[in-house]
């Protein structure tokens, strides 16, 4: 398999997005926003997502190995780094998780809330994605829609909105993220795809994923072809030009004027 990454920051801050890739792997992480609250954690988002891709490529260096089984290890050995930190703060560092997987006859995927992995099929897309934190605390994100991006209204909205999503967060009936157990491992979707069915696939951060999905100023279709054409860089390109249209979000509500952006394409020989 031959793959090719690129990673940009939404912004000012530092980027909270990870990735890596070798012959046979895949690996993007997003790590969650804090929108300023608390964490009980000294260490902070990007230390946390670096701490868990090393930990969890290292993990699945066994070609074999059940994604989930490596995704447990790797996020039970990050949690033994920082003991000192309060690990059950409801805001404790996590991320989303897509893993991607060739092996002879077939890809194994994992995925972990929102970031997407697309499968460009002969003649379809298939999608695997974890959508159940848009089903938490609706009328909270709906708030964060009536305000322009990057006013003091839509910041305190988002702050409200992510402190009750927290609540929910790694809960029955909630939605799940890497965070401080490898408990969350066990409510990834996971499932494999056979090679033979597969032309290309691309694991995202929705940073990147939203061009198709929220802004729909791309199909998955352009998609590949723009990743083809012109790399995982220029897909980035791409979404931060329509972005650059509408910077304060008044056509396309949002939290971040730009999200963090991570893309790792595959491709087959």
């Amino acid at each position: 398999m031959r793959v090719s990454i690129a990673t940009a920051p939404g912004g000012a801050n530092p980027n909270e997005d990870w990735v890596a890739a070798t012959p046979t792997l895949a690996v993007v992480l997003d790590g969650l926003s804090t929108a300023g609250l608390d964490t009980g954690c000294r260490h902070g988002v990007p230390w946390y997502v670096a701490q868990l891709g090393g930990h969890l490529v290292a993990a699945l260096a066994e070609s074999g190995r059940p994604l989930a089984d490596g995704l447990a290890q790797a996020l039970d050995q990050v949690a033994a780094l920082h003991p000192g930190c309060d690990l059950g703060n409801p805001g404790t560092p996590s991320a989303t998780v897509s893993v991607l997987r060739a092996r002879a006859d077939n890809f194994d995927y994992l995925v972990l809330a929102d970031s997407p992995i697309v499968f460009e099929r002969a003649n379809d897309y298939q999608v695997v994605t974890d959508l159940r934190v848009d089903t938490v605390v609706p009328e909270l994100r709906a708030e964060t829609e009536r305000f322009a991006t990057g006013t003091p209204e839509h910041a305190e909205s988002v702050r409200r909105m992510v402190e009750a999503q927290r609540l929910t967060r790694n809960t029955p009936g909630g939605y799940w993220v890497a965070a401080s157990t490898g408990e969350a491992a066990r409510h990834a979707l996971a499932g494999t795809v056979p090679l033979a069915e597969v032309r290309a696939a691309a694991v995202l951060s929705d940073g990147v994923s939203r061009l198709v999905t929220e802004y729909r100023a791309a199909s998955w279709a352009d998609t590949f072809a723009t990743l083809r054409e012109a790399g995982a860089d220029g897909l980035i390109s791409s979404v931060r030009k329509v972005e650059a249209t509408d910077p304060n979000g008044l056509r396309w509500p949002r939290f971040k004027s730009g999200d963090d952006a991570t893309v790792a394409f595959c491709q087959l020989p």
